[in-house]
């Protein structure tokens, strides 16, 4: 017994001495603010382009609301734990309440702005504008909220800007630009700390607006997605068998990136800065499918043709001719069996299980469950 509590006084004493902003109880954050592609946007290309059609949504919402899954994703499920309404996206006027923050994430976002827009590959919102729009999400809020009325029912309180948990997932499609660029290996790695740099200034400008509460995940196994597999040229499996020319380089970037968060935390001293291994627990659902109660991990659930059940020029939700009769591409029977949803995303079931790996902090650098992951003086 002396033994266990001398250990545990050592643990307690090197996370004082390492990470003295953690937060001792659970944190109160009011609201939540987002940034990110499509893996965590709630509504923002739906909004500014175009909106996926059913079978989007069916799982929970029953209708396609503004994801690019079946039903929830990560970031609906850690609004539910602090008892939060899901974020509404930024871009959208109608309907939107951001009380308790707002979603700037948007499908195909970037770090860096890339060439091509949406309707190309990817979004114009990359990760300098979608700070962009929080800065005018602020300025206003402040302004409108002194006029009273309803404007206080939709808009986040002044304080509720240094109070709360702002959450990161992007830089997965800074990696597939460069590869459909044709971009080498050596070339994708060597650009990496531009992209980070980028990133970092974004999570210090944040700090200077008064952010003081960072959980920032890294980017997944790209190298395991049906779109990857049809899209990109790939030289070698791996025991999951997902391309490992990609998903190595993925891991070159999340090595950056957490060095880069490692950083962050010795230039901001006040803040709370967690880094997720989102990776590691996307990889080990994907490679273990079977036991965790799923199965065809590569295969996307909605989609049409082919070994992976994807095809770009007819996606989910499309409609297409066969045999001379129009018919949707649909899902497939059972999604909560299924890890991919349409290709590139992931079905509810498989943002659930994610979720529930990474909230009690084992898969985070600090080890810290999502509930503390603020500095003492804001818990």
């Amino acid at each position: 017994m002396a033994n266990y509590l001398r250990i545990l006084q050592l643990i307690i004493a090197f996370w004082c001495v390492f990470y003295p902003v953690l937060a001792l109880n659970n944190c109160d954050f009011p609201a939540l603010f987002n940034f990110g592609d499509s893996n965590s946007d709630t509504g923002g290309f739906s909004a500014a382009f175009e909106a996926p059609l059913p079978p989007y949504g069916e799982t929970y919402f029953g209708k396609p609301a503004g994801r690019f899954s079946d039903g929830r994703l990560t970031i609906d499920f850690i609004a539910e734990t602090f008892g939060l309404p899901y974020l509404s996206a930024y871009l959208d006027s109608v309907g939107s309440n951001f009380t308790t923050g707002a979603n700037l994430a948007t499908g195909g976002s970037t770090i860096r702005p890339q060439p091509s827009l949406p309707l190309g590959r990817f979004s114009p919102f990359y990760l300098n504008i979608q700070y962009s729009q929080f800065l005018q999400l602020k300025s206003r809020s402040l302004l409108f909220s002194k006029k009273g009325g309803f404007f206080k029912t939709l808009l986040p309180k002044e304080d509720y800007f240094d109070r709360a948990l702002y959450t990161f997932d992007i830089g997965q499609n800074d990696l597939t630009a460069a590869f459909l660029d044709k971009k080498s290996t050596s070339e994708i790695k060597a650009s990496i700390p531009d992209m980070l740099s980028n990133f970092s200034a974004n999570i210090k400008a944040l700090y200077d607006q008064g952010g003081r509460s960072f959980w920032i995940h890294n980017t997944g196994p790209i190298g395991c997605l049906p779109y990857i597999f049809v899209n990109l040229p790939v030289t070698q499996l791996d025991n999951a068998g997902c391309a490992a020319n990609f998903n190595g380089v993925a891991q070159y970037f999340n090595l950056k990136l957490k060095d880069a968060v490692v950083q962050l935390r010795k230039d901001l001293t006040l803040a709370a800065i967690t880094y997720v291994d989102i990776y590691t627990v996307k990889y080990t659902l994907i490679s273990n499918a079977n036991k965790y109660g799923f199965k065809h991990p590569l295969v996307a659930c909605c989609g049409s043709g082919g070994k992976y059940n994807y095809n770009g020029k007819a996606g989910c939700g499309a409609t297409i001719n066969v045999n001379g009769t129009k018919v949707v591409v649909g899902s497939c029977k059972t999604p909560s069996t299924r890890v991919n949803w349409d290709g590139i995303h992931y079905t509810e079931a498989a943002n659930k299980w994610v979720f529930e790996q990474i909230v009690d902090g084992k898969f985070s650098d600090p080890p810290t469950p999502l509930k503390m992951a603020c500095p003492v003086a804001v818990g």
